[in-house]
């Protein structure tokens, strides 16, 4: 095992990150701009340096600021977190040419992977399902528009080379689609910058399902399980739990299979996330993408199995055999996770503002990963999440109550927060019925 990391990344994975880096005896390294001086994850680290101002492309998105802090330090090992540089192959390949030790997948998988188009013709090659769609990048609105029509309307409009929802909208008719195709281009080039669309066919009643792989230091792939992150707002995940209350035992053993078989035709390494679009109706599925990263909501995979994925990342990097047994490896219980984010609970806009107070719930199954505290300052530069809400039951019933009563107990006072939807989101028929889709908020705040 290497002796030292540096995490190129901030608030709430920078310190669940430093947290397991600190526990298995590696030293921590924390990296921050000028905004984030007084988050936890800074202080807790064992070294701490700035890199830049708030804006990202100077601080976080700034590949020699980070690598300087790298020779700087000392660090031995670089660890992204998720968002940032964590899916960029030329970021990964530059920590490699430094000498120093890439914590996640080989550059080759991250771009094979990181487009879309290109990641759906693998995945059709090894016989993993995927859903009709374009098979080149689209770059202007009649080639949109001829696709769509060999498709087949509705259809769903996104980047091909970026994630997160954003740009991605659906249409039902060549109107909706020239108008989409427009605004999904501008927003790919702004945000990813890269024009290219990829135009699917669009499930009216879907599930956002997914498989958490790891593929290990002897080359092997194995599967630790899926969850379910089918409530969100804006194409963007609010929720997550496993297991799955919308995945029949025939899915689930051929969605953990499809994900193992992804995972093997890139050669991959690391921790990794292989979605899903689940077809309610049909019961089948299709691949969506694959995150060449730690997920936001890897908590619930942690909580049901007790493998702490960040300890594993370490351990393949270093070229070391996982601190379990493969063969061994069994789920309990059910897990869900919360993100909390500093907006208003129903429009869902951006937040920004000083922390007055901060108490976080705490009892039998709760944890919480959170980037801010009292004192600290949700600034407009970065995504707005503050904290990940984490329970965990014997079932989903428990899990449940437990949520309600630690979402209850969760104060925060300052900036506006989505605690009082994830309220109503407890207490939703729909979700509480476990038979819900990824329209569920569209008809909570229809």
């Amino acid at each position: 095992m290497f002796d030292s990391v540096l995490v190129a990344n901030r608030g709430e994975i920078a310190r669940r990150i430093i947290k397991t880096a600190r526990r298995i005896g590696v030293r921590a390294i924390a990296v921050h701009s000028e905004a984030d001086q007084a988050l936890p994850y800074v202080r807790e680290a064992d070294e701490a340096l700035l890199i830049g101002p708030a804006p990202p492309p100077r601080s976080y998105l700034d590949i020699d600021a980070i690598i300087g802090a790298a020779r700087r330090s000392g660090a031995a090992a670089v660890h992204p977190g998720y968002g940032f540089l964590a899916e960029n192959a030329a970021f990964a390949q530059r920590v490699i040419n430094e000498g120093l030790i890439w914590v996640g997948p080989p550059p080759a998988a991250m771009d094979q992977m990181g487009d879309k188009i290109n990641a759906r013709n693998l995945m059709e090659k090894a016989s993993v399902p995927v859903s009709a769609g374009s098979r080149e990048p689209l770059t202007d609105a009649d080639a949109a528009a001829a696709a769509a029509a060999r498709i087949g309307y509705p259809v769903m409009v996104k980047a091909a080379g970026g994630g997160g929802g954003i740009g991605m909208s659906a249409a039902s008719d060549e109107q909706q689609l020239r108008t989409a195709f427009e605004t999904a281009r501008s927003r790919a080039e702004r945000f990813f910058g890269n024009p290219a669309i990829l135009i699917e066919r669009y499930v009216q009643r879907a599930r956002h399902g997914e498989v958490q792989i790891l593929g290990l230091a002897d080359g092997s792939v194995i599967a630790l399980g899926e969850r379910d992150c089918s409530v969100q707002r804006r194409h963007q995940k609010v929720a997550e739990e496993t297991p799955s209350p919308g995945v029949t035992a025939r899915s689930r053993a051929r969605l953990l299979d499809a994900a193992v078989r992804a995972g093997q035709v890139v050669d991959y390494r690391g921790a990794g996330t292989v979605e899903f679009l689940l077809d309610v109706d049909a019961d089948e599925f299709s691949f969506l993408e694959m995150n060449t990263r730690l997920q936001v909501e890897h908590p619930v995979t942690e909580l049901v199995t007790g493998i702490d994925l960040v300890e594993q990342q370490f351990l393949i990097a270093a070229g070391e055999p996982p601190s379990f047994r493969p063969a061994a490896v069994a789920a309990a219980g059910h897990a869900l996770e919360l993100r909390v984010y500093a907006e208003d609970p129903r429009r869902f806009l951006p937040s920004p503002g000083d922390i007055v107070e901060w108490v976080e719930p705490a009892g039998p199954g709760i944890r919480v990963d959170a980037g801010y505290c009292a004192g600290t300052t949700v600034t407009p530069f970065y995504d707005p999440l503050l904290a990940k809400l984490c329970v965990h039951g014997d079932g989903r019933d428990e899990a449940l109550e437990r949520a309600r009563a630690a979402v209850a107990a969760f104060r925060i006072t300052g900036p506006k927060t989505n605690l009082p939807f994830h309220a109503e989101l407890l207490q939703n028929s729909e979700f509480v019925s476990g038979a819900y889709d990824t329209s569920v908020v569209e008809r909570m705040r229809a």
